[in-house]
């Protein structure tokens, strides 16, 4: 039995191999016969065992677009008179299968077959015998797209059908690691030194609110298995009421990236020489503390950002900058507030989160009826989401290359906040155990290292593997085995896994 289930669940994988190998996304470039507007590309699924599509624009055929969606081409009358010589025509998706529509259009001479789609876009399927029977490219268009076509160039267009190689890595990968580490670095070196510094030294204190910094939490082992559990059951209620909670997690992304904001920048605005002036005296909620008058700018600074965020989130040229900037503040927050008290404590959370990062990226497509993984169809929208809406609790940077998947399926490159907070509070931990020991931060600089060439790693998985990956099952083994590494080469082992021996030295803060 157990052999049978094991080949049966080798034979899924392969089928779904086989699947994600003959469905490919390609380009038709439209331009105009008349000038006018400069070409522009559009996204079109096929399927390369019709016909192969050039690789190289320059080698694809130019041929005239002819508009024929008035008919379904499933019978020998639907064809016009003169038939499609040298064209590509555009037919209506429906009553009848692909390779009929292919047949009669290469059979009237037509060069290629577009076919317009309503519905969530599908690779053209068929038989071995059909394939090669076929010699001519067919390929399925959004009707959206289909529409901005003839709006945007006329009815005289002509079109070129080509696919070109995706690249192994795109060049935003560089920016998202810049402001991965750079998050970690920085959260992780102010966690440390705040920490410290308010345990150990006595600072002269402002009576207002503004001076008093927020408490930092420290994690234990229930908060830990309460925290996972808590992921879980959000992941399982947003992939199957993704439409409902999505502005839940929209609003509550708004209301903590603020606040992240607003503890960021209130060190830098506490240094103006003006502004000092507070509130008078009063009885309202919050205000009857008397904050100073810049403060309560930067409050309402901070919340417009959020707002403005929020308003113009689906704006794809710029909204992904404040969200970036919205969600490191957020992550710093979080690094700053949230403690892990002990290497114990640190190996315990990144361990079970490890688990459940790799379970709900490469397991979970064996249990769902789509086969696709909970975790990526979360983090980058259903398909059949009726909102379009995106999650924001990731850090995007849209593609610099013009490939066919960033046109069609991924225009933007993905890293979820977990990938920053997780190794983030290791490293703050490392700094804050260097200042214990007067070690000069080498736990600090060896972790945030590791996580760096823990976040190159992922990307390479990413380049070989092209599909998500759980980027948790590689920062976890860099990051932690640097770090117990280092631990037992200094002979600090029990001391780092305890947290215990504190001596601090003033010097390092």
């Amino acid at each position: 039995m157990a052999a049978a289930a094991a080949v049966a669940w080798l034979r899924a994988a392969v089928l779904l191999f086989v699947a994600q190998v003959t469905c490919e996304y390609g380009m038709v470039r439209v331009v105009s016969e008349m000038g006018g507007p400069k070409g522009k590309d559009y996204c079109i699924l096929y399927n390369p065992q019709w016909a192969h599509l050039p690789h190289d624009l320059g080698k694809a055929s130019l041929l005239q677009l002819r508009d024929w969606t008035a008919s379904m081409l499933c019978s020998p009358s639907d064809l016009p008179a003169k038939g499609f010589s040298n064209q590509i025509p555009l037919v209506t998706r429906g009553n009848c299968t692909f390779y009929e529509k292919v047949r009669l259009a290469q059979g009237s001479g037509a060069r290629g077959l577009l076919i317009v789609s309503k519905e969530t876009l599908v690779p053209p399927g068929g038989n071995k015998t059909q394939y090669e029977e076929i010699g001519i490219p067919v390929a399925l268009l959004s009707h959206k797209d289909m529409v901005d076509i003839f709006k945007s160039f006329g009815q005289a267009v002509r079109a070129a059908l080509y696919a070109p190689n995706e690249p192994l890595l795109d060049y935003n990968m560089v920016i998202i690691f810049i402001m991965a580490v750079g998050t970690v670095a920085i959260g992780g070196y102010w966690a440390g030194s705040r920490d410290v510094r308010k345990r150990y030294m006595k600072h002269k204190r402002d009576d207002g609110p503004e001076k008093q910094e927020d408490e930092a939490v420290d994690v234990t082992p229930v908060m830990t298995c309460v925290f996972v559990v808590m992921c879980c059951s959000m992941l399982v209620l947003l992939y199957y009421f993704y439409d409902h909670l999505v502005y839940v997690i929209i609003g509550i992304f708004c209301l903590a990236s603020s606040t992240g904001l607003y503890s960021c920048l209130s060190p830098l605005v506490q240094r103006l020489p003006f502004g000092k002036c507070r509130v008078p005296d009063n009885n309202l909620p919050y205000f009857h503390k008397r904050p100073q008058v810049r403060m309560l700018l930067l409050a309402l600074f901070c919340v417009a950002v959020s707002v403005v965020w929020g308003v113009f989130r689906n704006e794809d040229q710029w909204a992904w900058i404040l969200q970036d900037a919205l969600g490191i503040a957020f992550c710093l927050y979080m690094l700053k507030t949230i403690r892990l008290p002990t290497f114990k404590a640190c190996t315990l959370l990144l361990l079970v989160l490890f688990i459940y990062d790799v379970f709900f990226v490469f397991i979970t497509p064996f249990l769902t009826k789509s086969g696709n993984s909970i975790m990526v169809e979360v983090a980058t929208g259903p398909t059949d989401s009726a909102t379009h809406e995106k999650l924001p609790m990731v850090l995007k940077v849209p593609r610099l290359n013009t490939s066919p998947l960033a046109l069609c399926d991924r225009p933007f490159s993905l890293l979820g906040f977990g990938d920053i907070l997780v190794p983030g509070l290791l490293v703050a931990y490392c700094h804050r155990f260097d200042i214990q020991v007067q070690s000069s931060r080498i736990y600090f600089v060896a972790c945030t290292i590791a996580y760096g060439i823990g976040l190159l790693v992922t990307f390479m998985a990413l380049a070989l593997m092209q599909r998500g990956q759980p980027a948790l099952l590689y920062l976890v083994p860099c990051t932690l085995t640097t770090s117990s590494a280092l631990a037992l080469w200094r002979r600090e082992l029990g001391m780092f896994w305890t947290g215990s021996g504190f001596a601090v030295n003033t010097s390092l803060l």
